[in-house]
């Protein structure tokens, strides 16, 4: 009776994790235009929803089951939201301003494979340089640390495109010299992290 009782509980979990993991996702890819895809996924989760509701209806003296269908709801939020995380759909636009316009900044961004927009600017100090920055999500976390290697103090704020249509942008960050580039950076990292062990070892 008791090992019933685990696995039914355990089913009502997988089930209700799966399905709001999915319905996160499709919402996600919904807002970012993906309508086929998350009509698609939609189908998987509505299937999902009713058996793992259809169960906990059919045993609702047993308050195990409605626990287990709350927890596994949460627990669908965190890990849709780490899968959508994982994914890095779509693009990111950076703005960034630099109180040093003398600095190299758009040229070293451009050689990286960043699609980038400069024009000079005027803020309360003085003279700025202020660039607009288009990349994939995914290699969002490169851009500002390039961007903090050239000028830590630099002023950056982000937000999520809804649409983009035309201009060099999109080409350019399809060129894979961005791909390259993150290969470099982690590349790097591991070799400082190496040589770091080494010394300790060595002491």
């Amino acid at each position: 009776m008791l090992e019933n009782a685990v696995t039914m509980i355990l089913i009502i979990l997988v089930i209700n994790i799966v399905y709001v993991s999915l319905s996160t996702i499709r919402i996600i890819l919904t807002f970012k235009g993906k309508k086929y895809i998350a009509a698609s996924i939609g189908t998987f989760e509505i299937m999902l929803y009713t058996v793992g509701l259809g169960i906990v209806l059919d045993n609702l003296g047993r308050i195990e089951n409605l626990i287990a269908y709350g927890i596994g709801y949460g627990l669908g939020v965190i890990v849709g939201s780490m899968i959508e995380e994982r994914l890095a759909l779509g693009y990111i636009n950076v703005n960034v301003i630099s109180a040093n316009p003398d600095l190299d900044f758009t040229r070293r961004l451009r050689e990286k494979g960043f699609g980038v927009t400069s024009w000079n600017a005027y803020g309360m100090d003085g003279d700025r340089l202020a660039m607009q920055i288009l990349t994939p999500r995914k290699y969002e976390s490169s851009l500002y640390e390039t961007i903090k290697m050239i000028d830590p103090k630099a002023f950056i704020i982000s937000y999520e495109p809804k649409n983009i249509n035309g201009g060099f942008w999109v080409k350019q960050v399809k060129k894979g010299r961005i791909k390259k580039h993150v290969e470099q950076i982690e590349k790097k990292a591991t070799e400082t992290e190496s040589t770091k062990e080494a010394i300790r070892t060595n002491d």
